[in-house]
């Protein structure tokens, strides 16, 4: 059985992208909500998505909002 959810997932992107497709979309994959896809929203529908278990999504965005990612620190 596959993962990914019927209906289409909800892609979503931050309100600072504004009208730029230059932001990564996130959305929900699985009616069970345990998967976690992203795109680059200037591919939409016929570029790759990355899917994350529920678990690594929020070690990454934890990750994240520490600034382990930031290129200056």
């Amino acid at each position: 059985m596959s993962p990914f959810a019927t209906p289409a997932p909800q892609w979503r992107r931050s309100a600072h992208c504004g009208a730029s497709n230059t932001c990564v979309e996130v959305a929900t994959l699985d009616a069970s909500s345990q998967f976690i896809g992203t795109r680059d929203a200037k591919d939409g529908m016929h570029g790759p998505v990355l899917s994350f278990s529920r678990r690594e999504w929020r070690e990454f965005v934890g990750r994240a909002k520490k600034g382990e990612f930031d290129l200056r620190r």
